[in-house]
């Protein structure tokens, strides 16, 4: 299944082959209503697409439940939702890594709270290879649902 947001018990795509090439806008094709957004098996995709959803879901005051996978380009979420408006379920799991570009990569660690880049450089730093924050540690920086 392609990456995509769950809200509303609508699937939203987040990734330029789910939206079958059509707008290079993803915006123009998501529309989330409701209080609180279910992500869940997001492979994410383009950082800068990722960037600017969050960027505006984060400013309408959207909460966030994490009911599985956000890894990758997803993460950015973290640079502009508050942990305080995030809410991780036991199968929540967030994959950090290196980014195809450098400036992606600086977008999404740029954004990352202090407390999961320290989180990341313990186990290492940003790589190729995913590092997974699962339960129990993602619960030391955020709430359960």
């Amino acid at each position: 299944m392609a990456a995509a947001l769950l809200c509303a018990g609508l699937l939203y795509p987040l990734s330029p082959s789910a939206r079958g090439g059509r707008s290079s806008d993803p915006m123009s094709e998501w529309r989330i209503a409701g209080d609180t957004i279910d992500v869940s098996d997001n492979h994410g995709g383009s950082v800068m697409q990722y960037d600017s959803l969050w960027t505006e879901l984060a400013a309408q005051g959207k909460r966030v439940r994490v009911v599985g996978n956000c890894q990758s380009a997803c993460t950015t979420l973290l640079g502009h939702v508050p942990a305080s408006r995030i809410c991780v379920t036991p199968e929540a799991a967030f994959g950090f890594h290196l980014a195809q570009h450098e400036a992606g990569t600086e977008t999404m660690w740029g954004g990352y709270p202090a407390g999961i880049r320290q989180w990341i450089q313990q186990q290492g730093g940003l790589t190729a290879e995913f590092k997974w924050l699962r339960a129990p540690d993602i619960y030391r920086y955020f709430q359960r649902c």
